[in-house]
């Protein structure tokens, strides 16, 4: 693994020499993707300070890029003026999978530079983080990130409008070793590349349905973790773009059995480095301090969905019987539980947020969880019983929001998140929301045709 981050004296003399000609300085938008401007190394190092502007649009945008109206923080009204991207040093990177490439995360800043964007992803999490700190507690997460690969590539596949896409592999590959060996030109691609941009790949597998793929990355600093997460998501991207394959991190793409999920670990450690869930004398090794954080989550689970869901599309992955799950529920390693125990009685305890799907933006869903987590243990919140056997036969046990509709409505009227993250980030990401639901609401499907075309 090569060291990361790229001081500025090692990217001078890699620019000198030649290896290194183009700088991304890139901030993260509402849904988690990477936007910013492509440099000359030379203009980037002879900037001095590094920074650069971008229209604050950016975080107005639908996923069409369609500036949304309704929003407080940048409107037509307001002329649509710059935010400041700053970089931030110790992101800076390179990225192997492209030639003469090097990378920076930016936070997002006024137009002088003077502070955060209060609704800006990176600084949402930023300060639930330092809400941790000021209790002596730090974050430590790693996100499991699914997706699905095909035969036809990104251009191939959006000529035919999406349909009839061929999964690289022919049927279900979970932990397969044969058949993933036809997706091996993008995984072992995106392992090294990974691995070169100092980024911790542990493994890859294939997951649960044809072309179904799994890549994970060792735990880390939550803000760490989550600038992995969305540097994963990119490279997994951009390495399959080159080999000719699409790929796609949809919750469900399709009617396959399996949607893709992005399964957050997450434990609490002193600010010493000792770890504040352990506690040998607990049940399982949980101390009470995990106990109430782990309450905290299943207390407000309905709360932060929006987060951990935030497309239409999210709520179709929500089915029985497909390892998705379906009730806000806490079970000792059992895949069947929106939240699962495990590493216990170790000092690799933590809890396992199985609800969220792989399009969710990290930095707001590990925000949202840590939310969750203090408020319990600010409230002294009891951890509830734990359920054994198939949640999804439970019965009485909390049911995840069955549209985005219902989660939006949720987010809307929760005083939890509005005191930790503040009013005007609850009403920014619930007008999303909300956009996406009436943008929803207005189209007709497919689905819609087929059935009532001649049978209306």
């Amino acid at each position: 693994m090569t060291d990361a981050p790229l001081s500025l004296d090692e990217l001078k003399a890699a620019a000198a020499s030649g290896e290194i000609d183009t700088v991304i300085m890139a901030q993260i938008d509402m849904q988690g993707r990477l936007m910013g401007k492509r440099f000359h190394v030379s203009n980037f190092l002879e900037a001095g300070v590094h920074e650069t502007h971008s229209c604050n649009y950016l975080l107005t945008v639908d996923m069409d890029m369609e500036p949304v109206p309704g929003f407080k923080s940048a409107s037509w009204a307001q002329g649509y003026g710059d935010y400041m991207m700053k970089p931030d040093l110790s992101t800076l990177r390179r990225l192997p999978w492209l030639d003469g490439c090097a990378l920076v995360l930016c936070d997002t800043l006024d137009h002088l530079g003077e502070g955060p964007i209060e609704v800006s992803p990176r600084a949402i999490l930023k300060a639930q983080l330092a809400r941790l700190e000021s209790m002596g507690l730090t974050a430590m997460m790693a996100s499991e990130l699914e997706f699905y690969m095909f035969r036809q590539s990104f251009e191939e596949a959006h000529a035919t409008g999406y349909r009839q896409l061929d999964p690289v592999s022919p049927y279900n590959e979970d932990y397969h070793i044969f058949t993933t060996q036809r997706d091996e030109v993008v995984m072992r691609a995106l392992r090294n590349g990974l691995y070169g941009a100092g980024i911790p790949v542990e493994n890859s597998k294939g997951e649960a349905w044809a072309g179904q793929e799994e890549i994970n990355v060792k735990y880390a600093h939550a803000l760490t973790a989550a600038d992995n997460h969305v540097l994963t998501k990119e490279a997994t991207k951009e390495i399959a773009l080159q080999a000719g394959h699409a790929v796609t991190f949809m919750a469900k793409y399709a009617d396959a059995p399996a949607g893709s999920s992005c399964h957050v670990h997450q434990s609490l450690w002193t600010l010493d480095g000792k770890p504040a869930f352990l506690d040998p004398d607990g049940t399982y090794g949980m101390s009470k301090l995990m106990e109430q954080y782990v309450a905290g989550l299943l207390t407000y689970a309905p709360d932060m969905t929006v987060f951990l869901a935030p497309n239409i599309n999210s709520y179709k992955r929500y089915v029985a019987g497909t390892f998705a799950p379906t009730k806000t529920i806490w079970s000792r390693d059992n895949r069947t539980a929106g939240f699962r125990l495990v590493g216990e009685g170790g000092k690799g305890i933590r809890i396992e947020n199985r609800v969220g799907g792989a399009d969710l933006n990290p930095y707001l869903a590990f925000a949202a969880m840590l939310a969750a987590g203090i408020a319990g243990i600010e409230e002294g919140l009891e951890l509830e019983p734990e359920f054994t056997g198939d949640a999804y036969g439970a019965k009485k046990a909390r049911e995840i929001p069955g549209t985005l509709r219902d989660a939006a409505k949720l987010l809307k009227r929760s005083k939890m998140l509005r005191a930790a993250m503040g009013d005007a980030v609850i009403d920014h990401y619930v007008h999303a929301a909300e956009w996406e639901v009436a943008e929803y609401d207005r189209r007709v499907t497919d689905w819609e045709v087929a059935r009532g075309f001649e049978r209306s």
